[in-house]
C-alpha cells in the first residue's frame, strides 16, 4: 500500500527534515543578518573616510579610534589566504549621552559602546566604497536612538563621499 502522507513512511520524515534543514540554511543568513551596508559608487577610500569623520563630528561626537582592519588582517592572515579588501578601517566613536541612556536601561548594554562603522573597498573595485554597521536592535528607546544615529551618520557620510573632488 502506498501512503501519500508526509510522515506515512520512515523515509517521509527524514525527507521532510532534510528539506527543512536545507531551507533553514538558505534563509537563516537573511534572517540573522544584523548588518546594514551602504555602497557608494564613483568615490575613493580617502574621500569616504574624510566624509565619515566629518559626519561623526557633525553630530558633536569625537572619533575614539580608527582600526586599520585591512592591514591587521594582512599581517595575521594564514599564508595562502587572500585579503578581500583593497582598504578597510573600523571607526569607533561614542556619545556619552547615548551611552548613559543605554546603561540606565540595562547595564549589559555597555557592550554597545563604542559604536562603530566599517569603511571598506574590495580588491579590484577601488571606486566602490562600502559603509557598514551592526544594528543595535530596537528593543529599547536607547537602542532605537543608537540606530537612528548610525543611520544619520552613514547617510551623511555617503553623501559627502559622493562629492569626490
Amino acid at each position: 500500500m502506498f501512503s501519500v502522507h508526509l510522515f506515512g513512511t520512515s523515509h517521509g520524515a527524514s525527507h521532510f527534515f532534510l528539506v527543512f534543514l536545507l531551507l533553514l540554511g538558505i534563509f537563516l543568513p537573511a534572517i540573522a543578518d544584523d548588518t546594514v551596508a551602504v555602497t557608494v559608487s564613483n568615490s575613493d577610500f580617502r574621500t569616504a573616510h574624510d566624509g565619515l569623520i566629518e559626519a561623526i563630528e557633525s553630530e558633536g561626537l569625537v572619533v575614539g579610534s580608527i582600526l586599520p582592519f585591512r592591514d591587521m588582517l594582512a599581517r595575521t592572515a594564514v599564508s595562502g589566504s587572500a585579503v578581500p579588501y583593497g582598504e578597510a578601517e573600523i571607526i569607533q566613536f561614542c556619545s556619552s549621552l547615548l551611552a548613559a541612556e543605554l546603561v540606565r536601561e540595562d547595564p549589559r548594554q555597555l557592550t554597545l559602546c563604542p559604536l562603530s562603522i566599517a569603511l571598506y573597498s574590495l580588491v579590484g573595485k577601488p571606486t566602490e566604497i562600502h559603509l557598514a554597521y551592526r544594528l543595535p536592535g530596537g528593543s529599547t528607546a536607547g537602542r532605537l536612538r543608537a540606530e537612528a544615529l548610525l543611520q544619520r551618520i552613514v547617510r551623511r557620510a555617503a553623501g559627502l563621499a559622493r562629492l569626490r573632488w
